[in-house]
């Protein structure tokens, strides 16, 4: 049993569901959770939240039914350089920041330059999270990234939705499985995250948690259970 899942989508992210805040922590207590991490899409995703979105939820409550509630922002990778699509003040006003490439904002590229927009990525300040590294649609220097992200102390996530026989990243399990043997050798810890848009998935760790453990990857690197490592993971700047 996990406590944490620090990788989930609202109604605010514009698509997948019309949940709201406050039903998806009611789905994390059914679930056991003790912290549950709303990352609604960046504005460049169509029809996600707004600037203003982004900037007032430090403002909302941050427990609601004996959930712990993180606040932050999958924001979208937009080019090579590592431009994302929410500014230094808004994001500095979140708890974390997950930095993904989604193919509707950074078309992939060559080998040279999908690499490089999460190396540059990993360069801001509040970039805490690389999610979904293990799509199949973006070729990657596997070991830069992870050298990178341990450079930068940033976590790797093992994204339930791209394991899941549901996902639409094409076969992922290659490239996870060649993650977490760099994230093995770089000591670069990861978070299981299940990418949930709505309650339906939300704490669902069913594919990634089997895929972790017939890869003997090991318990320390892994902190969905280690809260307080976690957090101060998380909140360095």
């Amino acid at each position: 049993m996990y406590l944490s899942d620090i990788h989930t989508h609202s109604i605010a992210s514009g698509h997948g569901t019309s949940c709201t805040i406050s039903q998806m922590a009611k789905a994390a207590s059914g679930k056991g959770l003790s912290f549950l991490g709303i990352t609604d899409h960046g504005p460049a995703t169509l029809g996600a939240g707004t600037v203003s979105y982004f900037r007032s939820l430090p403002m909302a409550p941050r427990k609601r039914f004996g959930i712990q509630l993180l606040f932050s922002a999958e924001v979208n990778i937009l080019d090579d350089q590592g431009q994302i699509d929410l500014p230094l003040d808004v994001l500095s006003g979140l708890d974390y920041v997950i930095a993904s490439m989604h193919i509707q904002n950074f078309r992939p590229a060559d080998r040279q330059k999908n690499t490089l927009a999460l190396l540059n990525a990993m360069q801001h300040p509040c970039v805490k999270i690389l999610g979904h590294i293990d799509n199949t649609q973006y070729d990657l220097d596997y070991e830069a990234v992870i050298q990178s992200a341990a450079h930068n102390q940033v976590l790797i996530e093992v994204n339930e939705a791209s394991l899941a026989p549901y996902g639409y990243r094409g076969d992922t399990r290659d490239n996870c499985r060649q993650m977490l043997k760099l994230c093995q050798q770089y000591q670069v810890p990861v978070i299981l995250s299940s990418d949930s848009h709505g309650s339906a998935h939300v704490g669902d760790f069913t594919y990634g948690d089997a895929f972790i453990k017939a890869c003997s990857f090991p318990q320390h690197l892994i902190l969905n259970n280690q809260i307080p490592r976690l957090l101060a993971f998380l909140m360095e700047r």
